[in-house]
């Protein structure tokens, strides 16, 4: 295929995925639960945050940690207590443990306490791409004392990583798809500095297409995908990661 014949291509897989029922079979259907935009996007974090893994297990345990959360999580970050935080410990979500959740508490609310909210430190910026927002984000997240170990559950670009997980968030609170899924509840960023959540099914099926040619899933490979599908659509490059996920994982391309 020729550009414009896989630009026609995508756009079609786009139109086909970015629909309502994606969302019963995804994890946004968690934050999808939820009407306030500080509820809707500390769902969306911490579900973004344990989004690796079988999806149906994901689902699962993301409603777990709303329901430890007493399905209120904005009134939970501001007001927990150290009781509170107890009945956290022993959520597991293969290695994102009660250890990383407590932490996760106590860093959203001196981020929303000290930093303006999750939003304000996100779109702080006039970078033209997110990656070097997301290590400036990882710093401010552990600005206050943390366990080491749970450092690797905030990945940092900047170390090689491609963020797939915190991309995904950054698409579900930025793009405005018109269609129920995508929220675009942050007004302050523009969908045109977003990256495709890189992962094994998007890399995949990108590489069988010729959109990527580096073998790993990470920062440069991102770079390069980002390249490759803002020749695609300016405005909104991440759109195609409906595409790529779609074909990835719903017909085995």
């Amino acid at each position: 295929m020729n550009l414009t014949e896989l630009k026609s291509f995508l756009d079609e897989k786009v139109i086909e995925y970015n629909q309502p029922k994606f969302v019963e079979s995804d994890p946004i259907q968690i934050p999808h639960k939820f009407n306030r935009k500080e509820d809707i996007e500390i769902a969306a974090f911490l579900t973004a945050t344990i989004a690796w893994g079988n999806r149906k297990m994901i689902n699962n345990n993301a409603k777990k940690m709303m329901e430890l959360l007493g399905n209120s999580p904005y009134d939970f970050v501001l007001n927990h207590s150290e009781e509170n935080l107890e009945s956290l410990e022993n959520f597991v979500h293969r290695t994102f443990n009660g250890t990383d959740f407590v932490f996760f508490i106590k860093a959203l609310q001196n981020i929303y306490n000290h930093h303006g909210g999750l939003e304000v430190v996100f779109a702080n910026t006039e970078e033209e791409r997110m990656q070097n927002v997301i290590s400036t984000f990882k710093e401010t997240f552990f600005s206050i004392p943390h366990p080491e170990r749970t450092r690797k559950h905030v990945s940092d670009p900047k170390k090689g990583s491609a963020a797939k997980r915190i991309n995904m968030f950054l698409r579900w609170m930025v793009r405005n798809d018109q269609t129920g899924v995508d929220f675009g509840i942050w007004k302050t960023l523009s969908p045109s500095q977003l990256s495709c959540p890189l992962d094994v099914h998007s890399g995949n099926v990108a590489r069988k297409l010729g959109l990527l040619k580096r073998k790993q899933n990470d920062a440069k490979a991102l770079r390069e995908l980002d390249t490759r599908l803002r020749k695609l659509d300016s405005n909104d490059p991440v759109k195609y990661d409906f595409a790529l996920f779609g074909l990835g994982v719903f017909e085995k391309f």
